[in-house]
């Protein structure tokens, strides 16, 4: 099994990335676009990760989830954020029913 302290790491990396010369990376350069740029990329990720899947190619599928993740990890980053806060909402919403859950986060937003 992979060791899953990964996503720590690459998080950590992608912190010490921050503010660094645009030219020295390409998450220094994604970066330093901003908010727009980074969004854009995890929408092109996601998208190709659903064709990946549609075409049934397991490895393309796992290659795509990759690129997918390593943006969200950029995104959540250029956010003030990273793996734990993901993590701890996972842990808060395990065996609760998706529908129970989803109901109460919608509840006061209509």
């Amino acid at each position: 099994m992979i060791n899953p302290d990964i996503l720590y790491r690459i998080a950590q990396t992608l912190e010490d990335r921050k503010g660094t010369d645009p030219a020295s990376s390409y998450t220094a350069k994604l970066m330093d676009k901003g908010l727009d740029a980074i969004l854009k990329k995890v929408g092109e990720e996601a998208v190709e990760t659903v064709m990946a899947a549609k075409d049934g190619d397991r490895l393309h599928l796992v290659y795509e989830v990759a690129d997918l993740w390593f943006h969200t990890l950029v995104l959540l980053s250029h956010q003030g954020l990273g793996p734990n806060d993901v993590l701890a909402e996972l842990a808060r919403r395990e065996g609760i029913s998706g529908i129970d859950e989803k109901n109460a986060r919608t509840a006061g937003k209509e």
